[in-house]
């Protein structure tokens, strides 16, 4: 039997559930960049409170856990995608791209979702790129680690 995941806006009270799974689920971008002082695996329970205040939340939900998450914050007309994160025993099982769809669908109105993630972070990159997102620009933060920025613009039809 396939277990079923639903979607839902996260609030406050997810708050500490939310960050133990970034925690979680951040340890294998650690790996891949050999760095384990990566800032989600330090962010604090008040720094993610204090982001509720700027962004929308968005949860996968199975049993009453949260498998996954992201955060979005419109700015202008684009909306910025970050820490999308899936518990590793619900990857590649579609939850990823089912919070990344409903970010689409709620965000309808804006022209552009930008979003980035590590350069050799193989299967963020493969996610992204099967859901029409375009590398546009790189950012080299240390010796082992280069962000690379995507978008998926919206065309008028």
């Amino acid at each position: 039997m396939v277990e079923q995941v639903e979607i839902f806006q996260a609030t406050l009270d997810d708050a500490i559930e939310i960050l133990a799974l970034q925690k979680l689920t951040y340890q294998s971008e650690a790996n891949i960049y050999n760095d384990w002082n990566i800032p989600p695996l330090f962010q604090t329970i008040k720094e993610i409170r204090d982001e509720f205040s700027t962004h929308v939340f968005l949860k996968a939900v199975s049993k009453h856990s949260i498998v996954g998450s992201v955060r979005v914050r419109i700015v202008g007309n684009t909306c910025h995608i970050g820490k999308l994160i899936v518990h590793p025993k619900w990857q590649n099982r579609g939850t990823g791209t089912r919070l990344m769809t409903e970010i689409e669908i709620i965000y309808r109105e804006v022209s552009r979702f930008e979003l980035f993630t590590g350069s050799q972070s193989v299967k963020n990159l493969y996610l992204y790129h099967k859901l029409g997102y375009k590398d546009f620009r790189r950012e080299s933060l240390s010796s082992r680690l280069e962000l690379l920025y995507l978008e998926k613009i919206i065309e008028d039809l």
